[in-house]
Formats: structure tokens, C-alpha cells, sequence
């Protein structure tokens, strides 16, 4: 797998963001992939996982999936469906793919997974 490229700033993956997630992607030839381990940082209701910052790594994956193509993109719309709360200290692989292009609009889709394939949320 190879990695995708980081912007220092960004607060998913930049390296230089005080606040920011600081993950890494990768590219396996047909989808962007992360780990997250829900850190108690960015709980929600308690032991619950902020649902904003699994939207906000959904997002990312799917840009992530775009790039790694050699396009660039920015989210016109997205639709997030949360399938089970994720609790703090749970760890999820995020995959994000095209799905379709449609002249200069690309497609994706993107989950969040657990280590048996459950969902916790898709957009």
C-alpha cells in the first residue's frame, strides 16, 4: 500500500495541527483506508464517540480516494448514515472509493468498520 499525501495543516491529517486528528491514509489500488481509535478527546455523550468527527473522516476518505487518483476535489454534498454508536477506545477502519464520474463531478462512498465488517456509519 502507499500512502497518500498529507497537507501540514489539515485537522484530519496534517502533522503541524495542534488540535487536529493527525492520521494517516493509504491506497490499496482501489480504495483510501485509515484507522481511527476513538479517543476519549472527542466524546460525545459519555463513552460515546463524537458523531461530527466520524462524519469529518468519512469526508476525508472520500477526498483521500479522489487524490490518490491524481484529481483534486472538494464535497459538493454527503450524506451520512450512523448505523451503532461507537464507544471510546473502539478502533474502526475507515474505506473510502469512487464510485462514479460524471464529467468533472466524481462519486464516492465511504464506511466505517469494525474488525468483523459491522458498520457503524457509511456515507
Amino acid at each position: 500500500m502507499e500512502e497518500i499525501i498529507r497537507y501540514s495543516g489539515c485537522f484530519v491529517c496534517g502533522t503541524e495541527n495542534p488540535i487536529g486528528l493527525k492520521l494517516r491514509f493509504w491506497w490499496d489500488g482501489s480504495q483510501a483506508i485509515t484507522e481511527v481509535a476513538a479517543d476519549k478527546l472527542f466524546e460525545g455523550y459519555r463513552g460515546i464517540y463524537h458523531g461530527g468527527i466520524i462524519a469529518t473522516v468519512l469526508d476525508e476518505i472520500m477526498v483521500k480516494a479522489i487524490l490518490a487518483t491524481g484529481k483534486v476535489a472538494v464535497t459538493a454534498e454527503m450524506t451520512v448514515r450512523y448505523h451503532r454508536p461507537v464507544r471510546i477506545g473502539d478502533t474502526l477502519s475507515f474505506r473510502g472509493r469512487i464510485t462514479k464520474e460524471k464529467g468533472p463531478i466524481v462519486y464516492a462512498e465511504a464506511e466505517a468498520v469494525d474488525s468483523e465488517g459491522n458498520a457503524y456509519a457509511t456515507a
